[in-house]
């Protein structure tokens, strides 16, 4: 075909028949400029192969003093055969390993920072695990430090907890067999072996048991399980060591009418434990209280446990947010392997996440916004072309995506908001990513249709955009690559943008919260690396004021308010794309990674 006169061919064997001959050219070591030791086994490679697939990799070559010469890259820690099926798969796309060489694999992909060969390794062995491989299988992922493997571990092990128990594995894990428990008449769990008032549980209902252990003080004031204290019945080789500090109920079924069997992370062992009630011999209910998959350990009088926020399951950067049904929603993004179509929702409550049902088309550089219930994504781009017109629409009631009407234009990195039962889209890239657009267009829901409104005074892509008072604003962002801390706000009843106090630090990628009527405006790339700095936003002032970074710098997160808390995730920091989470504490002015609670 020659349109335009432009003369166009595809060769559909080339990069299949390119491939097969780059990885004969390493086999035979001809044009090779890497050599790899491992555990004392030398591999040749190609350079700019390598640093396309391994991230860890890239940052070493792009560090070499002499970047024409031969770099020479020494591992003593990993598998020499699961690396060569690593060399194999950047050369081939092609991912073989004998079922015995899995975990190795994901190992060396995890030092390697391959997070896409990490991901299929995690699933395989999620299908091959069970009763009998989930004990040593958790083992693996904690050590890892995997949390989506951890979570669909523990979701197996939960759903398997009777099974499990009669594995060699099982028993051979701690002990911790808690005292004899009464339901006296004053309707208080008590401990039947002290009555001292040493141990007692409170807060039972049908649903819940609330155990609350008070030890007297140690010499060393340190927290430990041993075999003097719990009465551990374990051997050294046996214990399952977890993240320090890691506290958690794993699974937990009632064995018989007044037993339950626990298995849970105990500041960082994991371990079982065996739980007794009986009724009192005073005038006490038929019925014994339940324990549902909950318990909750004090090792100290009055002291709460801070336990890290659970992260997402997929790292994301340059994702989507929006707060729907009190519930933080986060979409799409991409990470060094790919565009994600996920979607995955966080309950504050209980500090878990879930998947809802994925984006008909995977997107990054985009903002999703709420309208009339419904989640509106539109824009962005999918990884191989710089922009997408489609849009789509989640409706909760039947947890799936329909399209909505294309844009006009196709538009990456724009901001989206809903105002006035109405979905904006505001600036965005221009179709080759060079510079900002002044485009503003508005949909509407019962019409279904896109139409134009006021321009931007300023190029601007890569901005914040949310809805305050009526008004739409948009913060900061960038002309082409430069960084800018200008800010422009919208007023629909006489469609005029206003420009406003500029921020403190300029920036593009950054995310916006509305709390107390003020707006935070959080992290972004200030030209030169990603940021952690926030600033507030009050417009009865029209001034703008620095407040407490974040724990962690972060370009491309998601920020958004639930509740009356601001949730800071996933993003960049620079080096890593994040699947973690923070929150913004408005009374001490800090974010942190933890959430302090009584109960598991």
């Amino acid at each position: 075909m020659i349109p335009n006169g432009y003369l166009m061919f595809e060769d559909e064997n080339f990069i299949e028949s390119s491939v097969a001959k780059l990885n004969a050219l390493r086999k035979s070591g001809q044009f090779c400029d890497v050599r790899l030791q491992v555990c004392g086994h030398e591999m040749l490679a190609h350079r700019a192969v390598l640093a396309c697939c391994s991230p860890y990799l890239f940052e070493i070559f792009n560090s070499d003093s002499d970047p024409h010469g031969v770099s020479h890259v020494k591992f003593d820690d990993l598998n020499p055969e699961a690396v060569e099926v690593l060399l194999n798969y950047a050369y081939t796309a092609q991912l073989k390993a004998d079922k015995e060489l899995v975990k190795d694999v994901y190992s060396a992909a995890k030092k390697l920072k391959m997070d896409r060969v990490k991901q299929v390794c995690g699933d395989y062995l999620l299908s091959r695990m069970d009763v009998t491989s989930c004990i040593s299988y958790r083992n693996f992922a904690s050590c890892m430090g995997d949390s989506r493997l951890l979570n669909k571990v523990d979701a197996y092990i939960q759903e398997h907890l009777l099974q499990i128990s009669e594995e060699e594995e099982f028993l051979k894990l701690p002990r911790l067999k808690v005292q004899t428990l009464y339901y006296s008449a004053d309707h208080k769990l008590l401990d039947g072996n002290l009555l001292d008032g040493q141990a007692e549980v409170f807060g039972s209902d049908d649903d819940h048991i609330q155990f609350v252990q008070k030890k007297p003080p140690r010499e060393n004031g340190h927290k430990q399980i041993s075999s003097s204290s719990t009465g551990c019945l374990s051997s050294p080789n046996a214990t399952v060591q977890s993240p320090k500090h890691e506290w958690k109920i794993i699974a937990s079924e009632k064995t018989s009418n007044n037993t339950y069997l626990c298995l849970a992370v105990l500041d960082g062992v994991f371990c079982v434990i065996f739980l007794h009630g009986r009724n009192s011999p005073q005038s006490s209910p038929t019925s014994t209280p339940k324990l549902v998959k909950s318990l909750s350990f004090e090792m100290q009088p009055d002291e709460l446990i801070e336990k890290p926020m659970s992260p997402m399951q997929y790292a994301r950067s340059g994702l989507g947010t929006a707060e729907m049904n009190g519930k933080l929603i986060a979409a799409g993004g991409y990470n060094r392997e790919e565009c994600l179509r996920t979607v995955e929702c966080y309950d504050p409550h209980t500090d878990h996440w879930s998947f809802l049902a994925p984006m008909r088309t995977p997107r990054a550089r985009f903002q999703m916004a709420v309208l009339m219930g419904q989640l509106y994504v539109v824009g962005g781009s999918n990884g191989h072309s710089d922009d997408l017109s489609c849009g789509e629409m989640y409706d909760p009631s039947i947890d799936d995506w329909t399209p909505v009407p294309e844009l006009r234009t196709n538009r990456c990195n724009a901001g989206v908001c809903a105002l006035d039962g109405k979905l904006y889209i505001v600036g965005g890239s221009d179709p080759y990513g060079q510079k900002g657009l002044k485009n503003c267009d508005v949909f509407d829901p019962i019409t279904k249709s896109w139409t134009s409104c006021a321009p931007l005074n300023i190029r601007r892509h890569q901005s914040a955009v949310c809805e305050l008072g009526g008004y739409l604003y948009i913060i900061g962002g960038a002309e082409s690559w430069n960084c800018l801390n200008t800010v422009e706000r919208y007023n629909p009843e006489n469609n005029t943008w206003t420009l406003l106090a500029p921020m403190n630090v300029a920036r593009r990628g950054a995310g916006v919260a509305v709390l107390d009527g003020k707006l935070f405006v959080g992290g972004g790339f200030d030209g030169s690396h990603a940021i952690s700095c926030v600033e507030m936003y009050d417009p009865t002032r029209n001034e703008w004021k620095m407040m407490g970074n974040m724990t962690s710098p972060r370009s491309n997160a998601g920020i958004t308010t639930v509740g009356s808390t601001i949730y800071a995730v996933g993003g960049f920091d620079g080096n890593e794309f994040l699947n973690t989470v923070e929150v913004y504490n408005a009374e001490s002015n800090e974010w942190s990674p933890y959430t302090k609670i009584f109960q598991f």
